[in-house]
C-alpha cells in the first residue's frame, strides 16, 4: 500500500462529516502511528542501500590495479611492472611467483596483511627483481605481516619474500662471473632471478616492522626458498625490524651483497637462522634467535652458517659479514635436554668464510663454535690471519663449547685444542659457562612467553666493547651489554608487542 492510497480516503471522510470529539482522537492516533510506520520503513532502506555499497566497495576482485579507492584487485599474479601501492584496508593474496619487474616500486602500507597462496602444485612467493623496489614500512602498532593463506598455518605454507639486487658477490651464471642465480626455482628465461652487480650501495627499498610467517619450501633438494632470500642486496637497503616465524628452511639467506640488518627475530627456524654465501659482507647488529628443540633440518642446523661459496673457494669478494649482540637460544634448556638430534652446532663456519662474531651469547647447544675446515680453502686460515673474529661472546649451557673439523685436502695441523685456545685469549674477553642458567636470563626457553632480558647479576649486563675497527663504524651503537637485550628502555623493550613469539601458533 502506498502512503497516498492510505490517506486519501481519510481525507474525504473528514471533509463530509462532524466527528465527535472521541472520533476524531482515535483518527488523529492512528495517522500518526502510520507516519512513524511509514518513516521507519524509509530509514531502513537508505541503511540497506548504505551496507550493501560499503561491502561492494571491500569486496571487488579485478579492479584497475587502484587507481580508483573503491576498487582493488587483491590477487597479485605474474608482474608488477609499474608503481603500485598494497593498502592496510584490504588482505592481499600472493598467487604463484609474483615478480616486481622494470625498476617498479611495490610501497606496503602499515598494517598490511599480504598472504602466500598454498597452490596445490606451486607456492605463492614475492621476488623484488634487481633495479626494483619494495617499500614496506610498517610501524611497531601496525607491522606489516607476510604470511599464509590456509586457516591452520604451518611453515612450509608459502614461498617467502626474495629481494634481488645489483650489489657484487662472487657468485657466477653462465660463465659470468659476479652475477648468480638464486634458489629455488625463481628464475626465468628474462633472467628475473638473476643478482648481483658492481654497486654495493644499491637500494632495493625498505623493510621495517615486517613479519615473515610460515615461508619458504623445497623446490630440490639443497635449492630451497627461506623466510626471506636476500642476493646481491646493497647496503643502501634498509632492514631493520623484521621477524621470521617457523621458516621452512633459513630465516635470512644472504647470498653475497653487503646488505645490513638490525634488530631482527628468529622464531622456531627449521634450518638456519642467518645462513651466509658468495661474498656477503654486511652487519648485524641486536638479534635475537630461539629454536624448538623438537624442530632440526635433516641437512643439520645452525643459527650461523657460513660459506664463502659452495667449494670452500678463495673468490673475492669473501664473505666476511660481522654481527654483534645476537642472543641465540638453542634447543637445549639443560644438558638433559637433548632435543632434536639433527642439531649440529650455534655457529657453523665453514668453507673459507671469515665472518666474525662481538658481544653475543649463544646458548643450549650441542656445540657452540664449530671451526670446519673440511672442504676447500681450511677456514683457520682467516683466523690465523686476523680477520675472523669472535671476542666479548659468552658461550654457555653447550656440551661442547668449541669443535674445529679438519680439512680433507690441506690439513693445517690445526686441532679442537688449537680452537679453544684461540677463543680463550685474554684479549678476547670471551667466556664460556656451564649451563644456562648461569646467564640468568629472565625466561629463555619458555615456548609461549619467552623473555630474554638480563636479570640483576646476568655476565652479559656489562662487558661489551666496540674498539675493534669491525665495529667502530658508523653502523654499529655502542652499548655496555651482550646480547640483543639489555636492562632497561628501548634496550629492554625493542623486540617486544609488534612479534610473533609464541611456539604454539
Amino acid at each position: 500500500m502506498h502512503y497516498h492510497d492510505f490517506m486519501e480516503p481519510i481525507s474525504a471522510s473528514v471533509s463530509v462529516i462532524q466527528l465527535n470529539k472521541s472520533t476524531q482522537e482515535k483518527l488523529n492516533t492512528q495517522i500518526s502511528i502510520m507516519k512513524k510506520i511509514l518513516a521507519l520503513v524509509a530509514v531502513v532502506g537508505l541503511i540497506t542501500t548504505s551496507c550493501r555499497k560499503i561491502e561492494e566497495d571491500v569486496t571487488v576482485i579485478g579492479g584497475d590495479g587502484g587507481k580508483d579507492s573503491t576498487v582493488e584487485n587483491t590477487v597479485l599474479e605474474g608482474k608488477i611492472s609499474s608503481d603500485r601501492t598494497l593498502k592496510a584496508n584490504y588482505v592481499y593474496k600472493i598467487r604463484g611467483f609474483v615478480y616486481v619487474t622494470g625498476g617498479a616500486t611495490l610501497t606496503i602500507e602499515p598494517g598490511t596483511t599480504i598472504q602466500g597462496e598454498k597452490g596445490s602444485s606451486t607456492r605463492g612467493a614475492l621476488v623484488i627483481t634487481r633495479g626494483s623496489k619494495i617499500v614496506a614500512d610498517g610501524t611497531k602498532d601496525k607491522p606489516i605481516t607476510f604470511t599464509s593463506d590456509q586457516s591452520s598455518p604451518k611453515r612450509g605454507d608459502w614461498g617467502g619474500l626474495v629481494i634481488l639486487g645489483n650489489a657484487s658477490t662472487n657468485a657466477s651464471y653462465n660463465n659470468q662471473a659476479g652475477v648468480g642465480s638464486v634458489e629455488g626455482g625463481v628464475n626465468t628465461v628474462e633472467g628475473l632471478g638473476l643478482y648481483g652487480g658492481t654497486n654495493d650501495d644499491d637500494n632495493s627499498g625498505i623493510l621495517r616492522y615486517v613479519r615473515v610467517e610460515y615461508a619458504g619450501y623445497a623446490y630440490l633438494p639443497d635449492n630451497e626458498l627461506n623466510g626471506i632470500t636476500l642476493a646481491g642486496v646493497g647496503r643502501g637497503t634498509t632492514v631493520d625490524y623484521v621477524e621470521v616465524f617457523k621458516a621452512n628452511d633459513d630465516a635470512i639467506e644472504c647470498f653475497g651483497g653487503t646488505v645490513n640488518l638490525k634488530h631482527t627475530v628468529f622464531i622456531s627456524t627449521l634450518d638456519d637462522d642467518f645462513d651466509t654465501d658468495n661474498g656477503w659482507r654486511g652487519n648485524v647488529q641486536w638479534g635475537i634467535v630461539m629454536r624448538d628443540s623438537a624442530i632440526a633440518d635433516i641437512s643439520k642446523s645452525e643459527s650461523f652458517e657460513s660459506d664463502n661459496d659452495a667449494n670452500g673457494s678463495a673468490l673475492t669478494p669473501q664473505t666476511a659479514g660481522v654481527y654483534s649482540n645476537i642472543t641465540v637460544i638453542g634447543p637445549r634448556a639443560t644438558a638433559a635436554n637433548v632435543g632434536n638430534s639433527l642439531y649440529l652446532a650455534a655457529a657453523q663456519i665453514r668453507r673459507n668464510s671469515s665472518i666474525s662474531i662481538f658481544n653475543s651469547v649463544i646458548m643450549g647447544y650441542p656445540t657452540g663454535i664449530l671451526i670446519d675446515a673440511k672442504n676447500g680453502t681450511p677456514t683457520d686460515n682467516n683466523i690465523k690471519a686476523n680477520t675472523l673474529l669472535v671476542q666479548n661472546t659468552t658461550i654457555a649451557g653447550c656440551a661442547k663449547p668449541l669443535d674445529y673439523a679438519v680439512s680433507s685436502t690441506a690439513p693445517t695441523g690445526w686441532a679442537a685444542a688449537d680452537v679453544t685456545n684461540w677463543f680463550n685469549t685474554a684479549a678476547y674477553s670471551n667466556s664460556i659457562l656451564n649451563t644456562n642458567d648461569e646467564v640468568k636470563l629472565a625466561a629463555p626457553f619458555n615456548y609461549t612467553t619467552p623473555d630474554f632480558t638480563p636479570q640483576t647479576g646476568s655476565p652479559l649486563l656489562t662487558g661489551a666493547s666496540f674498539t675493534n675497527a669491525k665495529v667502530s663504524g658508523s653502523f654499529f651503537t655502542a652499548v655496555s651489554y651482550k646480547g640483543a637485550v639489555g636492562a632497561s628502555g628501548d634496550d629492554a623493550s625493542w623486540w617486544k608487542d609488534w612479534t610473533l613469539l609464541d611456539l604454539s601458533k
